[in-house]
C-alpha cells in the first residue's frame, strides 16, 4: 500500500513558476504528476523512475522537471513558464511495476490532488 499527500499548489501569474511536492509512504517504482482541468480528461505530465529516467508529456518538456528524493520520500514537480492552459488539479501517482512512463495504466495508488490555478 503507497499512501500519498501533494503540496505546492497555489495561483500565479502566466510566466510563473511553482514547485509541487508529494510525500511518498511506501515504495513505488514508478513516481508520477498527473493533470485534470474541468471538463477534461485527466493526461499524464511526468514520471520517473526509481532509476531516475524520466518522462515527459510534450506539453510540458523544457518547462517542467520531475524528481524524486529517495531520502526524504518526496516526489517533486518543478513548473516554470506556466500558461494558462496549465491550470488543473495536479495529482501525484505511485505504481510498483517495473515499467514507467506517463500512462495511466502504470499507476495504482494516487493522490487527492492540488490545484494550480494560472491566470492574470
Amino acid at each position: 500500500q503507497v499512501q500519498l499527500v501533494e503540496s505546492g499548489g497555489g495561483s500565479v501569474q502566466p510566466g510563473g513558476s511553482l514547485k509541487l511536492s508529494c510525500e511518498v509512504s511506501g515504495y513505488a517504482y514508478c513516481l508520477g504528476w498527473f493533470r485534470q482541468a474541468p471538463g477534461q480528461e485527466r493526461e499524464g505530465v511526468a514520471a520517473i523512475s526509481a532509476r531516475d529516467s524520466s518522462y515527459y508529456a510534450d506539453f510540458v518538456r523544457g518547462r517542467f522537471t520531475i524528481s524524486r528524493d529517495n531520502a526524504k520520500n518526496t516526489l517533486y514537480l518543478q513548473m516554470n513558464s506556466l500558461k494558462p492552459e496549465d491550470t488543473a488539479m495536479y495529482y501525484c501517482a505511485a505504481g510498483q511495476s517495473n515499467r514507467c512512463s506517463t500512462s495511466e495504466q502504470r499507476f495504482n495508488y494516487w493522490g487527492q490532488g492540488t490545484q494550480v490555478t494560472v491566470s492574470s
